[in-house]
């Protein structure tokens, strides 16, 4: 169908208006974390956000009133999940994956590869895209719970402390128990 109605159309700018401008505030009141694309929950609630806006402008079926309170449900369920995320690491393990090393001084961990259904071609783009051209440079190579990889060379690995919420296959994983200087990444 090419055409409707002059209502409909008229019904489609005013509440589409009125929908954006009740999602830019909810956006602006929930925080930067709402849009955020950290980890699979984050991303579903994104993608739910936007199916909820078109919903409620393209369904006469859906008021604005029942769209704006979906649209508040959703972000005060992500803002939930970030709240408990953020205070009791357990609970993050339910809503986020961990982010895994899937190069480890060079080398690449063809476990960890398989695991997370990346192909060495992949790690090496992420690995020239940081500027590296030798892969015996490379100190580290983390896919991150966003899905993109973080490249750290040799030289600035130091005693890879920042490393300590993230998945070694083989050599380590979860919490540690605390050292002075950080895990210190000994070979």
């Amino acid at each position: 169908m090419w055409f409707g109605t002059w209502s409909d159309l008229v019904r489609v700018l005013l509440v589409g208006s009125a929908a954006y401008l009740c999602l830019i505030v909810i956006l602006r009141i929930s925080g930067k974390r709402t849009l955020a694309t950290l980890n699979a929950f984050d991303l579903v609630v994104t993608v739910a956000l936007g199916s909820t806006l078109a919903t409620i402008l393209l369904s006469s079926d859906v008021s604005w009133a029942e769209g704006t309170v979906a649209l508040v449900l959703l972000a005060t369920l992500q803002y939930l999940a970030a709240f408990v995320s953020s205070r009791w690491p357990r609970s993050r393990a339910v809503l986020t994956a961990r982010p895994t090393v899937l190069v480890d001084h060079g080398v690449m961990l063809d476990a960890a590869l398989r695991e997370q259904r990346v192909s060495p071609g992949e790690v090496r783009q992420a690995i020239r895209a940081s500027g590296i051209g030798d892969l015996a440079q490379v100190g580290v190579v983390v896919l991150e719970t966003d899905g993109s990889f973080s490249v750290i060379d040799r030289e600035k690995l130091g005693d890879g402390s920042a490393l300590d919420d993230v998945t070694l296959p083989g050599r380590y994983s979860g919490p540690q128990e605390p050292r002075s200087g950080g895990r210190g990444r000994s070979r």
